[in-house]
């Protein structure tokens, strides 16, 4: 297994390291709409993938990546070379013209930055504070076998609607959307500048169901909230997901949660 190199709020890798990830034993595409930290598709590594996601940061990171790794890590060292508080601020403050270069500030702040947490302001700017971390390069780092593993990946910025229409029989569709439900609009996650409303888990949902209903393999992770059940109910087998909760800043924030699994035609 390749290690995910981008930690992501609401990221599944306790869920890909837990045995409890279902996923079909032959498919001939793997499709993911909302890709963040990617951790489920480095864990199966697929010949052939559509991945995508809203956040143009995020897909020219991994497009960086997958076509010119080398670059990437010497402008990562860089960052690791001059890191302390004043060049991180300086950093966050202003977004290279360099698709290479606003890659590497990308993943240089999402390492550094407080908990890995990726938010933006109403004008779409950064404003994670500083954290505690200070390796800008890992050891765990092999951006050669991610690139090679990326060769055969379609890498889309775009609405999840607009990718989920494009699957047929024969795909695999994980779908890990913002975690929002009915009543609390605004959910705990802002993505990208745009909410991610209950009006988008509806929508969601009408996509997800017409891909099952062309004989797409589908496994949606959500919040455990009694309306996202009683939205699926019906199309989809429910699984109960048990886990530890990491977002929080205090230790005691950290405790057992559960989500919510959706699958149809596994």
């Amino acid at each position: 297994m390749i290690e995910p190199f981008l930690k992501w709020a609401g990221g599944k890798r306790w869920l890909t390291s837990s045995g409890g990830l279902p996923a079909p034993q032959h498919f001939d595409r793997y499709v993911e709409p909302f890709l963040g930290g990617g951790a489920v598709f480095f864990k199966l590594q697929p010949e052939v993938a559509l991945l995508s996601d809203i956040n143009g940061e995020l897909i020219d990171l991994y497009r960086v990546v997958r076509d010119a790794p080398d670059a990437l890590r010497e402008r990562l060292e860089g960052h690791q070379a001059r890191h302390c508080p004043e060049h991180y601020y300086a950093t966050r403050a202003v977004v290279p013209d360099s698709l290479v270069e606003r890659a590497a500030r990308t993943l240089y702040l999402n390492r550094t930055c407080w908990n890995g947490l990726y938010r933006v302001n109403r004008k779409g700017e950064f404003n994670v504070p500083i954290g505690t971390k200070t390796a800008v390069v890992l050891e765990a780092d092999d951006f050669l076998s991610i690139a090679r593993n990326l060769q055969n990946a379609d890498i889309r910025q775009c609405d999840f609607e607009e990718t989920i229409s494009q699957t047929v029989a024969g795909d695999f569709l994980f779908v890990d959307p913002p975690y929002t439900v009915r009543h609390n609009m605004n959910g705990f996650v802002k993505y990208n500048e745009k909410i991610f409303t209950w009006l988008d888990q509806v929508r969601l949902y009408a996509a997800v169901t017409a891909a099952a209903a062309r004989g797409v393999s589908v496994v949606v992770t959500n919040a455990d909230h009694e309306s996202l059940r009683e939205l699926y109910a019906g199309n989809f087998i429910y699984r109960r997901l048990s886990r530890s909760s990491v977002l929080s800043g205090l230790a005691t924030g950290r405790g057992p949660t559960t989500e919510a699994m959706f699958i149809a035609n596994l």
